[in-house]
């Protein structure tokens, strides 16, 4: 098991700690709300996540045996999705956050749509874990693993985001539009 981790462990940092949807929400949620609504939307993230690692962890090999062309569909989906999260943090505003609040929701959502999550699982469990012969204990004990280097992203994300809270209301406008900027550039690496 230790071989397989080490295989695909350079490919799960620099996924997991690359900007990508769940950071940058981390650490927006965080910036704008403190702690206490950015833990509702990590907390929201987290379970989106748990629940996208279940299902990749027993659907994931039919898919791809089944069902390869749906890959290509969920693409295109989560980037409509990321290009309509990047407009509206782009376009926000500090007291868009109060009148529309962060939720455990809001974070659940992004997560459950968040393609660059799905690729990765599918990318994880199809060429790395599945191949090694690996069990749905296996399976299960990867997960375990996985879900850990993502809390330490999102706690990281967060944590800038809290230490930046006062510059950032500040500076709300260029920060929201540099966080949209990120977030195309996400959807333009899916599709290239």
């Amino acid at each position: 098991m230790l071989n397989v981790i080490l295989s695909y462990l350079p490919y799960a940092l620099i996924t997991t700690f690359t900007p990508g949807p769940n950071n940058l929400m981390s650490l927006y949620s965080v910036s704008v709300g403190g702690w206490t609504a950015g833990r509702k939307v990590i907390s929201g993230i987290a379970s989106g996540v748990a629940c996208l690692m279940t299902v990749s962890v027993l659907f994931c090999h039919e898919l791809t045996i089944y069902a390869p062309e749906l890959v290509k569909y969920l693409k295109y989906i989560g980037v409509a999705y990321i290009l309509w999260l990047a407009y509206h943090i782009a376009m926000s505003v500090p007291s868009d956050s109060e009148s529309h609040p962060l939720s455990f929701t809001y974070g659940f959502i992004l997560s459950v749509t968040n393609v660059k999550v799905i690729l990765y699982l599918i990318t994880i469990f199809t060429a790395y874990i599945i191949p090694s012969g690996g069990t749905l204990y296996d399976m299960i004990l990867h997960t375990a693993f996985l879900m850990s280097i993502s809390a330490v992203s999102w706690a990281l994300w967060g944590a800038a985001g809290g230490m930046l809270q006062k510059f950032l209301k500040k500076y709300y406008r260029p920060f929201n539009i540099l966080m949209g900027i990120i977030l195309l550039w996400c959807a333009y690496q899916i599709v290239k």
